[in-house]
């Protein structure tokens, strides 16, 4: 059996120079990161894993042992000097890839775990955050839990059985809160043009942010919805309370994550699946959903129809996530859509989003996975299109000021085509 300890105990147990998995999104282990933080010679030598959020969690990195290592999916701005000295290691990789990557190639010395504490059956739910953690924990030697009364046991979620674990550290803490605030002008405006490709008995899949929870707030009258998504949120709970989902599909993500009602309100709700990332993002499954919508947003998309999601002036800012894997999977699916959606224009004086060509020289998603490009300005429905329409319904969804240069600039690419 599983011997108990305190959590700055469990982190004592690391050994210098340990492989080891540390989940993020709700999942986040906040005290043994706290205890990992307050003393430093505790993480001596390791080799961290984690699937650190960015807007959810800190990779605090920097803090930790100079002598300690980390490798993510998503790049943070307080990582950028790590990554040069070789410390934190980004790896563009989808959700999918990362999937293939865990079961292939890594090798783990120790995997930490947040879950609920044991049920009669001797399981423990993963609850709010399953992702990659399940899979993580059959890949490692030893596994450590913490086992947290305010992770919500969800019927529809991965669980570990008690006896599998090594150490359990008992913590009472809050998972990480994740509010959008009240949405602009601009993210309703999207939001409605997206809106208008969602049918009745639709499948959808959105990410987090003020766009995905405005476009949930228009969708509530509609009926038979499919969720499958990566994260749920507060939006996802209210269609369900709207009778807008259909009761006899099990709708599905890797994660929910939001504030502290949606924890409670989820706690022992039937009907949703919480499940690893290897279900949540197999191309293959979700493209046999029919009329599958699959909703993400970009930095930056260019004439051709290409999308960047990571560089933001010049500077990594993320990674690609499930994207390109719900992108794919949408573009396959008998009636699915692959909507991309951003603001036309950011920053003071406004740059366009819109641009002629990506700047930074990574595509995320590749034209041949978007159908639709959305701003506030309208929708460029993309399909069937040559690549000269494409750039003219571009421009066209451009900020007004922005249209001319765009304009401009297509007329000399066009030149070389």
């Amino acid at each position: 059996m599983p011997r108990s300890v305190s959590v700055v105990a469990m982190a004592a147990a690391f050994r210098p120079g340990e492989r080891v998995y540390l989940p993020g999104s709700a999942g986040e282990p906040a005290p043994l990161w706290a205890a990992l933080l307050a003393q430093p010679d505790l993480s001596r030598g390791l080799d961290i894993t984690s699937t650190a959020v960015p807007g959810i969690n800190r990779l605090p990195l920097d803090a930790l042992d100079s002598s300690a290592v980390a490798t993510g999916l998503f790049m943070q701005p307080s990582l950028r000097a790590l990554q040069r000295e070789g410390r934190f290691r980004a790896l563009p990789l989808s959700f999918a890839g990362f999937v293939q990557h865990v079961r292939e190639r890594l090798a783990l010395d120790t995997c930490v775990v947040h879950v609920a504490p044991p049920d009669a059956a001797g399981r423990c739910s993963l609850g709010a955050a399953v992702e990659f953690t399940a899979l993580a924990a059959s890949r490692a030697a030893r596994v450590f839990a913490i086992l947290n009364p305010t992770m919500p046991a969800i019927p529809g979620a991965a669980t570990l059985p008690y006896a599998r674990f090594d150490l359990v550290a008992d913590a009472d803490f809050p998972l990480p809160a994740y509010d959008v605030g009240a949405p602009s002008t601009e993210a309703l405006t999207i939001a409605a043009h997206i809106a208008a490709f969602v049918g009745d008995g639709s499948a959808v899949q959105a990410g987090l942010g003020k766009v995905p929870e405005a476009m949930f707030a228009l969708l509530r009258d509609r009926r038979g919805l499919r969720l499958q998504s990566g994260m749920l949120s507060d939006g996802a709970l209210a269609l369900h309370r709207a009778g807008a989902l259909d009761p006899a599909f099990e709708h599905m993500s890797c994660v929910w994550v939001g504030s502290a009602a949606l924890y409670d309100a989820v706690r022992g709700l039937h009907g949703f699946a919480v499940q690893g990332c290897d279900r949540t993002h197999d191309v293959a499954r979700l493209a046999q959903l029919d009329r599958f919508v699959a909703v993400n947003s970009a930095l930056s998309v260019d004439l051709f129809g290409q999308a960047n999601l990571e560089h933001a002036s010049g500077r990594v800012v993320s990674g690609v996530g499930g994207a390109p894997d719900f992108a794919a999977a949408a573009r396959l699916s008998r009636g699915g859509i692959s909507i991309v959606a951003l603001p036309a224009a950011h920053g003071t004086p406004p740059r366009s989003r819109i641009v002629p060509r990506i700047e930074d020289g990574t595509v995320s998603l590749p034209r041949q996975m978007i159908d639709v490009v959305v701003t506030e300005h309208g929708a460029a429905d993309l399909r069937g299109r040559t690549v000269f329409e494409r750039a003219e319904r571009l421009i066209a969804i451009a900020a007004p000021a922005s249209r001319p240069a765009l304009e401009s600039a297509w007329h000399d690419i066009k030149q070389r085509l």
